[in-house]
C-alpha cells in the first residue's frame, strides 16, 4: 500500500508575527518554523496504516526550501521517503493552486490513501484536502479520530457537534484530514533522526506536473495583498453608580454606542 501524507511547515505558535513594511505579507526572517501540528496525527495514521498493511509512507510538502526541515521530521519519525515542491513556480500560491500540485502529485505517486491535518494553524483554512479529493474525485473525509482499514475501504468516526459521532465506511482511495484525538504522535527516535538524513527526497517543478501557469501565484484564484495587524482593544468602562442605574447605562450603551440590542 502507498500511503500519502500532506505536510506543511507553518510558523510556531509563540512566534510574534510582524507584517512587512508595504503590507503585503509578515516578516519571515526571525520566525521559528515548526510541522503543522495536526499533520503529525496524518503522519501517525500514516505510519500505523503502515505497520498493519504494509507498503510505504510518502511524505508530501509544497514551501520554501526550508520546508524540507520539516519533511525530515515526519521521516525520523519512520516516514520512508519525501517529495519537496518547492520550486519558485509553486510559490505564493491559494489553496487552489496548491491543491493542483498536491493532487498531481499523488496521482504520478499512485497514492492509495492520504492522510492530512485537518487545518493548518497559519491560515486555519481547512480546505486543500477537501480540494485535492475534489480534483482526484476521491470520496474524502474531515476531522476523523478514529480509522480502521479493511482491504479497500476504510471506517472512519468523527464528532459532529453536540456528543454526537458519526460512523462512516469510505472506499479507497480516499483522502482523510486527521483531528486531536485520532492517534498520539510518535516522538523520533535517535536512530530514526539519523536515517532521515539519507531517505529519498524528490523535486518537482511545475512542468514535471504539467502544472504550467496553474501552480503558485500563477495559478491562484485569490490574491491577498493588504495584511494588518488587529485593531488594539480599547479601554474597558467602568459603570459608576448603583446597581439599577448601572444596569440602565449598560443597555443603553449596548443600544446605542455598541449598536447590538
Amino acid at each position: 500500500m502507498k500511503i500519502g501524507v500532506f505536510l506543511k511547515q507553518v510558523p510556531d505558535t509563540e512566534t510574534k508575527i510582524r507584517i512587512t513594511g508595504d503590507g503585503g505579507g509578515i516578516e519571515t526572517g526571525d520566525i521559528k518554523w515548526i510541522v503543522n501540528p495536526y499533520d503529525e496525527y496524518a503522519v501517525e495514521a500514516g505510519l500505523r496504516l503502515k505497520e498493519a498493511a504494509g507498503g510505504e509512507v510518502v511524505v508530501v510538502s509544497l514551501g520554501a526550501a526550508r520546508t524540507l526541515d520539516a519533511a525530515r521530521t515526519a521521516l525520523a519519525m519512520g516516514a520512508d521517503r519525501a517529495v519537496i515542491l518547492d520550486d519558485a513556480g509553486f510559490q505564493g500560491g491559494d489553496a487552489l493552486a496548491t491543491a493542483r500540485a498536491l493532487a498531481k502529485v499523488a496521482e504520478k505517486e499512485e497514492f492509495d490513501v492520504v492522510f492530512a491535518g485537518r487545518q493548518a494553524i497559519d491560515s486555519d483554512d481547512s480546505q486543500v484536502p477537501q480540494i485535492v479529493a475534489g480534483l482526484l474525485a476521491w470520496p474524502h473525509a474531515t476531522w476523523i479520530t478514529s480509522f480502521e482499514h479493511d482491504g479497500d475501504s476504510a471506517t472512519i468516526k468523527r464528532a459532529i457537534g453536540g456528543g454526537a459521532v458519526e460512523v462512516a465506511k469510505v472506499r479507497l482511495p480516499a483522502v482523510f484530514t486527521c483531528n486531536k484525538g485520532l492517534n498520539e504522535p510518535r516522538y523520533a527516535s535517535l536512530p530514526g533522526i539519523m536515517k532521515a538524513k539519507s531517505k529519498p527526497v524528490a523535486r518537482y517543478t511545475p512542468a514535471d506536473l504539467d502544472l504550467d501557469g496553474q501552480a503558485g501565484a500563477d495559478g491562484a484564484a485569490v490574491r491577498l495583498f493588504n495584511y494588518h495587524m488587529p485593531p488594539p482593544r480599547p479601554a474597558g468602562r467602568i459603570l459608576e453608580g448603583e446597581t439599577a442605574d448601572q444596569v440602565k447605562e449598560l443597555v443603553r450603551l449596548l443600544r446605542e454606542e455598541a449598536k447590538v440590542l
